[in-house]
């Protein structure tokens, strides 16, 4: 026994003068056109599909992955992934080619993945392989994405051009250039078709500059706005904002939801809390003879349902942030349940927007 024992730790030694060796003497060859060995390149590729199956969320977990949030996948696709696995039926560069290991064009890559494995997949990222992680923390907005993956076997390149194509004629200047690609998303007049994607004409413009400076130092994570914030030049943002700032509100109300009559009582109750007022004392419509909603507050009369939705479950479940009152919308969020949050957006939703 004593003298296995030896002999373990003398090859445990001589295991790690071989290591040595090969960090501080440079003997493995780290050159990217050498590639990895074989062996390597299967313990890479079993280690990793073994560690998504492990990891990756249960099928239950998934929300129903609907044409909306593909269509906002696919334009956040084509300006954080696209340069690396390409465009449905099209080609990397050169360049891409020469990577090690070789991304795969996103047809192969998503081929046998189930959407819970994708979604951990571009959430996480993948070390060594300059697959970057998600860049927030929040893992909600993910499944946008992977509504857009999960339609990509089948789609042409065609297809995908006109999913991601951007309003009105060719751009002649950069600030032209930043508003089609803002506008691709929120629409021209700021009215999205995307009940995912929230309206734009009913903010204004201050909360407009303050929602996108809360995007830019993280306080409001989401890795859909950062990137789009990246895109944009700095110096023609304050133009793109006031473009969209300028449009009025205008449009019919949506057709009431089921809960909006339990949504509109729950909006105007008082919550029995001093420091947390009823929906409607700060975001309207208020009451005759009451005081106007304080400045800075957004209106949210005629906003999308499912985004106002989306945005009340981040206040309660702790992953939004941003603006004076971030602490008020905690604590106001904090006793909804998912049928409460519904009720409330299908009432504001169904109002007509308010003047700014």
């Amino acid at each position: 026994m004593t003298r296995l024992l030896r002999t373990l730790v003398a090859i445990a030694v001589l295991a790690g003068l071989v290591g040595a060796a090969v960090v501080f003497f440079g003997l493995y060859n780290t050159s990217a056109r050498s590639g990895h060995w074989q062996a390597t390149n299967w313990v890479l590729h079993t280690t990793f599909r073994n560690s998504v199956r492990l990891r990756a969320p249960k099928a239950a977990d998934a929300p129903p992955l609907t044409g909306d949030m593909a269509e906002l996948g696919a334009r956040h696709y084509d300006t954080a992934c696209r340069m690396c696995h390409a465009a449905p039926g099209a080609e990397a560069s050169a360049t891409i080619e020469r990577m090690v290991p070789v991304p795969p064009p996103v047809a192969r890559a998503v081929a046998h993945w189930e959407p819970p494995q994708l979604h951990w997949i571009v959430h996480e990222g993948v070390k060594m392989s300059g697959m970057p992680g998600w860049p927030a923390e929040r893992a909600d907005e993910v499944w946008a994405v992977v509504a857009f993956l999960d339609r990509v076997p089948g789609m042409t390149e065609a297809d995908y051009a006109a999913l991601t194509a951007r309003p009105g004629p060719p751009p002649e200047t950069a600030e032209e250039a930043a508003f089609a690609y803002c506008a691709s998303c929120h629409g021209t007049e700021g009215r999205p078709g995307n009940a995912a994607i929230p309206r734009l004409d009913i903010l204004g413009a201050d909360y407009l500059a303050r929602a996108v400076e809360d995007y830019r130092s993280g306080r409001r994570p989401s890795g859909i706005m950062q990137q789009a914030l990246s895109v944009v030049p700095e110096e023609v943002l304050p133009a793109v904002l006031a473009r969209f700032a300028a449009v009025p509100p205008v449009g019919a109300a949506a057709e009431p939801g089921p809960g909006a009559d339990r949504g509109a009582a729950l909006a105007r109750a008082e919550t029995g809390n001093p420091e947390v007022p009823a929906c409607v004392a700060c975001h309207g419509p208020v009451p005759e003879g009451l005081p106007a909603p304080p400045p800075g507050v957004p209106r949210i009369a005629g906003q999308s349902p499912d985004y106002l939705e989306s945005q009340l479950r981040l206040w309660r479940d702790g992953w939004r942030g941003g603006g004076p009152r971030a602490g008020l919308m905690r604590q106001a969020a904090q006793g909804l349940n998912d049928d409460q949050i519904a009720d409330l957006a299908d009432w504001f939703a169904s109002l007509d927007p308010a003047p700014r």
